[in-house]
């Protein structure tokens, strides 16, 4: 009997199954909505697989730059408790041939990292804008599709290329603008990141500056719990973000990145925000007070404080001229018509908040495996987007071990919280606890940032930056300045 030509074989399945895989789980539109309205890190999976840039390992990239020179940030693999700064870390100009001689081949020892042994230095080529690295080679930037997300014509132009050894990584810190998409292509990276709420236990600094960067005086996969108590309170979540996945990361969340196989290889791209344009004048008065009292300070050297990365001249004048510019841009977008709402500070210290709360749904997650969230199984309500394409990023229930033998040193004593509880080695990290508006979380942290002993009265100058350019401050003073100028107009 002749076969239903309705019928479903087997033929018709492999074929289905064949063009499901080239289906995209997020069309543009809902992507971007997702980016918008989410609030934590999520890993998007099954997004990019047709992007012509999974294929860019390091080996690919040699070849198409043809022995163009890259600038690689040297850094130790040392497992002590100071953050290694971009200011603290030595420079090597070199191609990705000679990179991946020494770190693959190790063949030879001449060349830009002779200096440098491999088993004690990693190496980081970060932030190689593709407008700079592919000047000559524009046609490589449709090899990125951000289109995919919802942002039409978005592509490598607007794109950051990283490559590193293993070990590479990038201290903690937060970028003022914009929120992140990041594409990992070769290797794996692992991200510890942290609410934007608790910001006071991250130690926010300003030194080194750099301008879009709040780094943190913490190295947090190693640190130091008696000079920096309230870190315990703060939530990592961590993941190890695989090739051909895409991790969110939503406007200030902070982030440590680690490097953990051989090669790794990432591109990103920020993601402009209706608050950036609020931001950025804040920026120029962090820029502002910077500037000014370190350059008071030693006028002739600003390698200890200003960062590689930050070229501009310094000068006041500028810093005035930036400063106008970002205020008047805020107004060129706005008008007159925004109302901003202010933040103060209580006299007990209270930081109250005077803003609508965005409440988003509650989104339940089981983890069956620590090491890749990519394996959690997803409880979802309703409205979640979450599912197999979609994978929140949460806090651990329990911590990897790191490359160097352990995520914390430990000198074998229990930590004690306040209260006087044992909480036991290294649980302490994984203690949910939200920060409060009652715990004056805000000036516990300024007040334990000091680097001198209580019974010394010198205040440095990086200690007075501390307090003038704490995020929270900033923020206050520029909805200040944008409020006296409205006034005005």
């Amino acid at each position: 009997m002749a076969a239903d030509s309705g019928a479903f074989t087997n033929e018709d399945s492999e074929s289905g199954e064949e063009e499901g895989k080239h289906v995209k789980p997020f069309t543009p539109e809902k992507a971007k909505e997702i980016i918008m309205s989410l609030q934590q890190p999520a890993i998007f999976c099954n997004m990019v697989f047709d992007w012509p840039a999974q294929h860019w390992t390091a080996k690919h990239l040699s070849e198409v730059l043809q022995g163009k020179q890259i600038r690689f940030r040297m850094g130790t693999k040392r497992t002590d408790t100071a953050p290694q700064f971009e200011t603290t870390c030595s420079y090597v100009e070199a191609t990705l041939e000679e990179f991946l001689t020494w770190n693959c081949d190790r063949s030879s020892i001449s060349g830009p990292f002779r200096d440098y042994d491999h088993s004690k230095f990693w190496a980081y080529a970060d932030y190689k804008y593709f407008v700079s690295l592919f000047e000559d080679k524009t046609d490589i930037f449709q090899d990125v599709m951000w289109s995919d997300f919802g942002f039409p014509g978005r592509n490598g132009q607007e794109s950051a290329l990283w490559i590193g050894s293993m070990g590479a990584h990038t201290p903690c810190h937060l970028d003022t603008y914009g929120c992140n998409l990041v594409f990992q292509v070769q290797g794996r990276k692992r991200w510890h990141l942290f609410p934007p709420e608790d910001t006071p236990f991250l130690y926010p600094t300003r030194i080194p500056y750099e301008e879009s960067s709040v780094f943190s005086k913490i190295n947090v996969v190693n640190p130091d719990l008696k000079r920096f108590p309230q870190f315990w309170k703060a939530r990592r979540h961590m993941v190890t973000l695989s090739p051909g996945q895409v991790l969110f990361v939503p406007r200030h969340w902070w982030h440590y990145v680690e490097s953990i196989d051989p090669v790794t290889v990432s591109i990103n791209s920020w993601i402009e925000l209706e608050e950036d344009h609020q931001a950025r004048v804040e920026e120029a008065i962090t820029r502002m007070l910077v500037c000014a009292l370190k350059t008071a300070e030693n006028p002739h050297d600003t390698r200890a404080w200003l960062n590689p990365t930050e070229v501009e001249e310094t000068s006041h004048e500028v810093n005035c001229r930036y400063l106008n510019g970002a205020v008047s841009a805020f107004f060129d977008h706005y008008g007159t018509s925004k109302v901003v709402e202010t933040q103060a500070l209580s006299t007990d210290g209270e930081y109250v908040i005077k803003e609508e709360l965005n409440v988003h749904s509650h989104v339940e997650v089981e983890q069956t495996s620590s090491h890749n969230l990519t394996l959690g199984t997803v409880k979802q309500e309703a409205a979640s987007p979450f599912g197999p394409d979609l994978v929140p990023v949460i806090p651990g229930s329990q911590e990897p071990p790191s490359e160097r033998g352990g995520m914390f040193a430990s000198d074998g004593e229990d930590f004690v919280g306040k209260n006087g509880k044992r909480l036991g080695k290294l649980h302490y990290t994984k203690r949910q606890r939200m920060m409060s508006k009652s715990e004056n979380a805000v000036v516990e942290q300024i007040a334990s940032n000091s680097t001198v002993a209580p019974s010394q009265t010198f205040i440095s100058t990086d200690d007075l930056l501390d307090c003038l350019v704490n995020p929270q401050v900033t923020r206050i003073v520029a909805q200040l300045l944008i409020q006296g100028k409205s006034l005005r107009l």
